[in-house]
């Protein structure tokens, strides 16, 4: 059965495949201390094999207009990675370690004032009108697989600017789907480098992936967190 990828997603396969293969560079430098340099050379193509499938399984979430169509398009290559590495028999900890020390390099190959202009965006108020009202529009759960969220109001002690609680998971149901539930914990560990490189400092303690009611993300900017 051939397997049909969204338009949406297949629009932007270019750019996903790009940010693959830019990854795999990096995973396979990272792999030198971890498998034979023949086993190494089988990665690439069995990753993009994989990356295929998943394109494939990834739920629609609304496209441009949700901005979960974007975490889908950043992180589901992950999950490619992953399950070529399990196959390869790698511990899931390594394979979590070199998923964060990859992704965190790819983020920082970006020029610093991009990344910095992207985090004060995402913390304006402007931003945080838009998440408001999108976490709204979650609850209606139009398309199936997507996040569910609520936005958190600042906090009148200022230990957070605003905060989003998370109690469904796109990553999570499609985990649970697709038999990739064991590197899931991998997948919320990238989110920490993924705020800090932009100049957020993100505070959570507890995870759906965890077991817990809800993600409860908290954001500030480091600026202030080291004032």
């Amino acid at each position: 059965m051939v397997e049909i990828i969204h338009p949406f997603y297949e629009s932007h396969r270019d750019v996903m495949e790009a940010a693959m293969l830019h990854r795999l560079d990096l995973v396979e430098a990272m792999l030198c201390g971890h498998k034979d340099p023949a086993g190494i050379e089988k990665i690439r193509p069995e990753v993009m094999d994989e990356f295929e499938t998943v394109l494939a399984q990834t739920p629609y979430v609304g496209g441009a207009a949700n901005r979960m169509s974007d975490f889908f398009m950043r992180l589901m290559g992950f999950m490619a990675i992953s399950r070529v590495l399990r196959r390869h028999g790698l511990p899931v900890s390594v394979i979590g370690e070199i998923e964060r020390e990859t992704y965190k390099a790819q983020l920082l190959s970006i020029p610093e004032a991009e990344r910095l202009a992207s985090g004060r965006h995402f913390m304006s108020s402007e931003n945080q009108t838009l998440l408001r009202e999108q976490a709204e529009k979650s609850h209606w759960k139009e398309f199936p697989g997507d996040f569910v969220y609520d936005f958190v109001e600042p906090s009148p002690e200022g230990e957070f600017e605003f905060g989003i609680d998370y109690k469904v998971c796109g990553f999570c149901e499609f985990a649970g789907q697709h038999g990739d539930k064991e590197i899931l914990a991998n997948i919320c560990g990238l989110d920490f480098d993924a705020y800090a490189t932009q100049g957020i400092h993100l505070e959570r303690t507890q995870t759906l992936a965890g077991g817990a009611t809800h993600c409860n993300f908290r954001f500030s900017r480091l600026s202030l967190k080291s004032e």
